[in-house]
């Protein structure tokens, strides 16, 4: 009984075909307004080692300006008029309008028009000694600038926005530590769990880790140095998730796939 249970759990897909597949229609949404070539030439899927975040510091603005310079840079976004301000700076909802001059992601991006005030966003303190949350925080909050100023909904409309825009920050690179921060464990002691350090994800960890499939699949990556990264709890979910993306590429006729996965090697 219990090995025909176990058979039926390891033949059951991660997600239904009906959310898998809007997985890859936002996807393509995100490659097609956000600077897909940038994509295909720079992106990388982002891993939580000194590799990719280098260096120390001293204090924790100081923290946060280094993660924060390092997460707009691997995004393309270092050329926008965006600025990290401590919390109790950060006031109004300023949000200036502004065209670039061709592609708007990458070292040559180039405004328009230079902008007299920049777009001002904050961090949470408490996510300090948990830099994965911190990263996947800073990634929303690029992702949710971005879809501000291109002004598209995605596919479903303004009700996905949010599910949306945990895509695109993986569009963007850092779907592994959004997939490891989608789902906070609040057991253990109490001096252990800080619930004001836990980033907000619209996606549960199940869509995280499909999301993490497809682009890992479409960049080529290695997938035993992501897998690596995973909390050991999501590693096997992983693989799994890779096996149904690729049955769902594989019979996917969009001309972007497909360019993509044969770029890949797939």
């Amino acid at each position: 009984m219990l090995a025909l249970l176990k058979e039926k759990l390891a033949g059951k897909p991660l997600l239904p075909d009906n959310e898998a597949q809007w997985i890859i229609d936002t996807f393509i949404w995100a490659f097609e307004h956000f600077d897909g070539q940038y994509f295909v030439e720079q992106s990388k899927v982002v891993l939580p080692t000194n590799e990719f975040f280098p260096g120390q510091v001293s204090s924790i603005s100081a923290m946060a300006q280094q993660v924060f310079h390092q997460v707009v840079g691997f995004a393309g976004m270092q050329n926008w008029p965006i600025q990290l301000v401590a919390p109790q700076q950060l006031s109004g909802a300023h949000f200036p309008t502004f065209k670039f001059v061709g592609q708007s992601r990458g070292q040559f991006a180039q405004l328009v028009q230079p902008v007299t005030q920049p777009i001002l966003i904050s961090f949470n303190p408490a996510q300090i000694n948990q830099p994965q949350d911190l990263v996947a925080s800073f990634a929303q909050a690029l992702a949710m600038i971005l879809i501000k100023q291109k002004g598209v909904l995605p596919p479903g409309g303004e009700a996905f926005l949010p599910q949306a825009t945990d895509l695109l920050a993986h569009f963007l690179g850092f779907g592994v530590m959004l997939t490891n921060t989608a789902y906070q464990f609040r057991g253990g002691c109490g001096s252990c769990y800080n619930p004001y350090a836990n980033r907000q994800a619209a996606l549960p960890e199940t869509e995280n880790l499909m999301c993490l499939a497809l682009v890992s699949t479409l960049k080529g990556a290695d997938r035993h140095k992501i897998s690596a990264q995973l909390k050991p709890h999501l590693r096997s979910q992983y693989k799994k998730a890779m096996k149904q993306m690729a049955e769902h590429l594989a019979l996917s006729p969009e001309p972007v796939l497909l360019a993509l996965l044969e770029k890949a090697g797939k």
